[in-house]
């Protein structure tokens, strides 16, 4: 199918404190900006409420300075609080519709599908984008269903227009592949956060993709 440019990014990065392993998150994400990153989504699952949203404000700071959106996951309160570009859930969490209803100013919903009988789901349609979770295993998430692959990308490409987003264990040596199976774009973890040089590992990642 003919895919939409409603979602027009490339490099996605998720990121946490607990997995910046050489340096602070702020630090990690403005150098991942300069390296090539688009979007980035804050996702603290342990934190409580008052330590995400001021971890929220404080990274809304450094993408409002770049005009790089902020994507905050799963916790719509947190993401009204900060005036946040969009949110990211998964079908356990609240829906597209309840946020929609809640949250008129969001620009971004992302969903998450992690089984195929998920593109029946009503939800998908009030999405904006589909979160292809995961690609391939990986230690950062482990309670999902479906290791996708490059077939399952491309079989999801056939089925939804919808823009699609790949995230698990994607580096350097994998991503062109993942984009030509069809992804329009993909989300990184560890490729950046735990990089020793964040903005040269989105920059390399980012070539890749463009190449």
């Amino acid at each position: 199918m003919k895919k939409q440019s409603a979602f027009p990014y490339k490099l996605y990065l998720v990121i946490s404190q607990a997995d910046c392993k050489h340096e602070h998150f702020l630090d990690v994400a403005e150098q991942a900006i300069l390296g090539g990153v688009d979007v980035i989504q804050l996702r603290e699952k342990n934190d409580v409420m008052d330590t995400f949203v001021r971890k929220a404000f404080q990274l809304k700071e450094i993408t409002d300075a770049y005009q790089i959106p902020l994507i905050i996951n799963d916790n719509l309160e947190v993401a009204k609080k900060v005036d946040a570009t969009g949110i990211h859930v998964g079908y356990k969490d609240v829906t597209p519709s309840e946020i929609r209803n809640q949250w008129r100013k969001t620009k971004y919903i992302g969903y998450s599908i992690e089984y195929l009988e998920q593109l029946n789901n009503p939800q998908v349609a009030v999405s904006d984008y589909l979160g292809i979770s995961p690609v391939f295993r990986t230690p950062t998430k482990t309670d999902t269903v479906t290791e996708w692959g490059l077939d399952g990308i491309k079989t999801m490409r056939h089925l939804t227009d919808k823009p699609l987003v790949a995230i698990g264990n994607i580096h350097l040596h994998n991503v062109k592949s993942i984009i030509n199976a069809g992804a329009d774009c993909v989300a990184v973890v560890s490729a950046i956060c735990s990089a020793t040089e964040p903005r040269k590992a989105a920059y390399e990642l980012k070539n890749e993709i463009l190449r």
